[in-house]
């Protein structure tokens, strides 16, 4: 099954409340939280803080991205604002391994995220531990870029890859991805669809997400 989440970061900050009530009048699951620090990528975004503020407000999986350095330090505060999936760089920590039996050891599920130029043979020793990979399709730390095009031959390798072992991580990717160009890359190997300024910047929210709601429904089997 296909699912879109919507990410927060290009959201009304002025008033999340009423976009947030929107995605839960159209039934997204899954709200993607993007986290930076300023250091790992050049901006910086929000904190658990705000997450915390915003979990009463729906039940929607938040599905956070730690654009952040040593991630490893703020497990705890994550978890502990509503985190559903931490996702962290591999880039980012030292002990990859080690952080992903940390998340994993507080109950909720753990992701790695892998920069445009970062390849998949990281993942070998890690993989078979990951609930969710998510191959950044633009590099990490600004939205409304273009979708790089050499990421297509990144997630069919992935998909390969999860099909080879038989496992059942989520293939997540972020970046530059809207209604025109979703089906290319569901068609490579995405399940979980991030997209920011498309569905946010619309005219019309409702009706952007169901235009996704109508590509999604091609792949329902």
């Amino acid at each position: 099954m296909i699912e879109l989440a919507p990410s927060l970061l290009s959201a009304d900050f002025t008033n999340l409340s009423k976009d947030i009530k929107v995605l839960n009048e159209n039934k997204i699951k899954y709200l993607h939280l993007d986290v930076m620090d300023g250091n790992f990528v050049p901006n910086i975004s929000y904190g658990p803080g705000i997450i915390k503020s915003i979990r009463k407000l729906t039940d929607m999986v938040f599905d956070v991205h730690l654009m952040i350095e040593k991630p490893e330090r703020y497990i705890d505060a994550f978890v502990d604002a509503g985190a559903d999936i931490l996702t962290f760089h591999y880039e980012a920590s030292i002990h990859p391994h080690r952080t992903i039996q940390e998340i994993k050891a507080k109950g909720i599920k753990a992701g790695i995220s892998l920069n445009p130029s970062t390849p998949l043979n990281v993942l070998e020793y890690i993989i078979k531990d990951l609930d969710l990979v998510l191959v950044m399709s633009v590099n990490p730390g600004f939205g409304g870029q273009s979708y790089i095009k050499a990421m297509d031959e990144k997630i069919c390798d992935l998909k390969k890859i999860k099909e080879d072992l038989n496992l059942d991580f989520i293939i997540e990717v972020d970046g530059g991805i809207k209604t025109g160009n979703v089906e290319n890359v569901i068609d490579r190997g995405a399940e979980l669809i991030v997209s920011g300024s498309d569905v946010f910047k619309a005219d019309d929210i409702t009706s952007r997400i169901q235009e996704y709601y109508s590509i999604f429904s091609k792949y329902v089997r």
